[in-house]
């Protein structure tokens, strides 16, 4: 049987009920009109012939036991069925507080998007017929309760056997954190590595050798897709951040066994009492970006410091929205030579340098070498 079928792909909708928004706390995101955007997105899809949807996690935006029963209930009532994984905003303890839910309590919320079978933070299924999803849990934490970005031992027991028993099968990988770079250095980077997997190579060794092709992530909140090995990492920008992007994407099969992924992005326009909401959100970021943009160029490789510094990160106020939003390329001439390249190294480029448009609607082509 030849495989084709339709599905989306909504990540990090950081979903709030107006009266959990901390307003003193200032954030990149326009988190407080999370749920009419997130409707937005969900009345575009329910128009459509899907399969399913996939959310790569931070379904809320502190783990609010309210937030999740709003998007509990929200997702039970869609035409297609919809599998989510936690991100780091979704579990902050492994206890649950008075406001907050803790380790066990996630699956119980998404019983019937993925999690049915299973009291772990992990699972499998076969969501159509040859199609299995392995959905992982990229959030632990540490013996002083910190978060980290990694999959437990456990885990990659469980992955092991499951790769195993669905080897012919097509597979999707979701997972919070990135596995492949989306942005230069991105694993080392004191900044970005926070945002990569921590046992990125053991996962893609795996997932290489059984022969899977895609891996769907978020975290990061950027359109971008990279590939490392014929495994592309499609990583989506959050529905809250500009250019509060999602996807459409459809996968199908040739006569000769190919399979093909059209990708689709769409932005989220307007809302009720919010019109041109991807301009709101890239004023937003511009308008507090300064500290974040001081930090990334005082850390290696730049190193800058002082005035320079300052200069640089008040100059750059449109640059990290423009990086957000995937197939942007840069001309940074004005700059000296050492800050232009790195600099330009964030643009949409291919592993020669050479400009690519891939991050937001592009065809892949599956190879099954």
């Amino acid at each position: 049987m030849s495989l084709n079928f339709r599905f989306a792909i909504a990540s990090d909708p950081h979903i709030a009920l107006t009266h959990t928004v901390d307003f003193n706390n200032p954030r990149f995101h326009l988190v407080e009109a999370s749920i009419p955007i997130f409707e937005s997105v969900l009345n575009h899809l329910e128009q459509l012939d899907l399969d399913f949807l996939l959310i790569p996690g931070d379904l809320t935006q502190d783990g609010e036991q309210e937030n999740h029963q709003w998007l509990q209930k929200r997702l039970e009532s869609l035409s297609f069925p919809a599998y989510v994984i936690p991100g780091n905003h979704d579990v902050l303890t492994p206890l649950p507080t008075s406001k907050n839910i803790g380790w066990s309590e996630f699956p119980r919320y998404y019983r019937k998007a993925g999690y049915e079978n299973t009291e772990k933070l992990y699972y499998t299924r076969e969501i159509l017929p040859e199609v299995q999803l392995i959905a992982l849990n990229s959030n632990q934490f540490d013996a002083s309760g910190k978060q980290l970005g990694c999959l437990d031992a456990e885990q990659l027991e469980w992955l092991d056997r499951i790769l195993l028993d669905v080897k012919d099968k097509f597979i999707l990988v979701m997972i919070h954190h990135n596995v492949i770079e989306h942005l230069p250095g991105q694993s080392q980077h004191l900044m970005g590595k926070r945002y990569m997997l921590d046992n990125a190579p053991i996962l893609l060794e795996k997932l290489r050798e059984a022969g899977v092709k895609l891996i769907f992530s978020g975290h990061l909140h950027i359109q971008d897709i990279a590939e490392r090995e014929g495994i592309y990492d499609i990583t989506t920008g959050s529905t809250v951040g500009y250019p509060n992007p999602y996807r459409i994407l459809h996968l199908w099969e040739s006569d000769r066994g190919i399979k093909h992924l059209q990708i689709e992005s769409f932005n989220i326009e307007e809302i009720p009492h919010l019109q041109n909401v991807p301009q709101v959100a890239r004023e937003r970021i511009g308008d507090r970006s300064y500290p974040f943009m001081h930090r990334l160029v005082e850390l290696p490789p730049l190193n800058l410091s002082g005035r320079e510094a300052e200069d640089l990160a008040r100059d750059l106020r449109e640059f990290w929205a423009d990086v957000c939003a995937g197939d942007r390329q840069f001309n940074f001439s004005h700059y000296s030579q050492p800050v232009r390249t790195y600099l330009e190294s964030f643009g949409a480029i291919d592993k020669n340098g050479n400009p690519t448009q891939i991050d937001n609607n592009t065809l892949l082509i599956l190879n099954n070498e």
